[in-house]
């Protein structure tokens, strides 16, 4: 008996200590993992969100790369961090992996969701030299050509790689998938012709869209982009393409407070929302805001999470 009344003694000291903690956060520096190199929209998106929330909750916000394993590594070390609030992460799903490799951590598990912030536009984009200007032309001319179009794709399990897989899935054409250490050099192969096309976010892309030297196809996401108002959906053409957007979130590690993700929840909206940020900060680098609650995130991910499996199940995906 008094062992037991000295274990809910201590169980009600240590809720008591939490919830004491979660009122004084943030009490120090807080740590904002970005599991991707910097540069990208997944870095931007963590720095932004650093640089704003710093004067509101009066604490400094580190950016702390940690690129590696397609996001992966970078959100295994927040998933085995204390769940105190001092270590959150920037990723996109952290269950985009789970169907064909196995992850050094639990996905619904080990991570306290908090919201959803942006959406990167993917766009799909030629090689100037390949005589295709719609989606329909592109599926008869791999058709006419089996066999000899690649696309390049910034890894192999990203939302860019199973963006072409599905795409080969749903209108069965036989093409090849290159993957690439990341958008830059997955960019170059296709400016250089050694791939015949690529799907890759909008920003890395314009660019070379503008000189003539690349051609933009369609967007691959679910409808069209307010940035891209004019370029139609991948599913306009082809209305089995269900392909899951490739948005960004902001994470905690698991046993978070509640009272702590519902802060930076509520920050992190203001933030995402913000007609300025807007303006001047996502849509530059071609994303769109989102915004969520945790809940709607958790089930964003498992939605997700049904779409990956399927898609990598029908194509035999495996990690490289």
């Amino acid at each position: 008996m008094k062992k037991l009344l000295r274990s809910a003694l201590a169980i009600s000291l240590l809720g008591c200590a939490m919830q004491a903690a979660a009122q004084t956060w943030p009490a120090r520096p807080v740590r904002i993992v970005v599991p991707w190199t910097p540069g990208g929209t997944v870095d931007v998106t963590g720095r932004l969100l650093a640089e704003r929330f710093a004067p509101v909750l009066g604490q400094p916000f580190v950016v702390d790369n940690r690129p590696g394993a397609a996001g992966d590594l970078g959100s295994d070390y927040v998933a085995k961090q204390p769940g105190d609030g001092y270590t959150l992460l920037v990723n996109g799903s952290v269950a985009a992996s789970a169907p064909f490799k196995q992850l050094p951590f639990d996905p619904f598990k080990d991570f306290a969701p908090i919201s959803q912030l942006a959406v990167p536009v993917l766009v799909l984009v030629t090689h100037s030299s390949i005589p295709v200007t719609s989606i329909p032309e592109l599926i008869a001319y791999a058709r006419a050509n089996p066999g000899k179009l690649s696309y390049a794709s910034v890894g192999v399990g990203t939302p860019q790689h199973f963006a072409g897989e599905l795409l080969r899935q749903q209108t069965r054409v036989d093409i090849t998938h290159v993957p690439y250490k990341g958008g830059v050099p997955a960019v170059a192969a296709l400016l250089a012709g050694d791939v015949g096309f690529a799907v890759n976010a909008a920003n890395t892309v314009l660019p070379h869209v503008a000189s003539g030297r690349l051609r933009m196809i369609a967007v691959a996401l679910p409808a069209r982009t307010t940035l891209l108002p004019n370029v139609p959906t991948i599913a306009e053409s082809v209305p089995t393409y269900d392909m899951p957007s490739s948005w960004l979130a902001l994470y905690a590690s698991a046993g978070t407070p509640r009272q702590i993700v519902d802060r930076l929840n509520s920050e992190a909206n203001l933030i995402i929302r913000d007609p300025q940020v807007i303006k001047e900060r996502l849509h530059p680098n071609g994303m769109e805001p989102i915004g969520s609650t945790p809940e709607q995130l958790v089930e964003m991910i498992k939605s997700d999470f049904a779409k990956y499996s399927r898609i990598a199940k029908i194509g035999n995906i495996r990690p490289e």
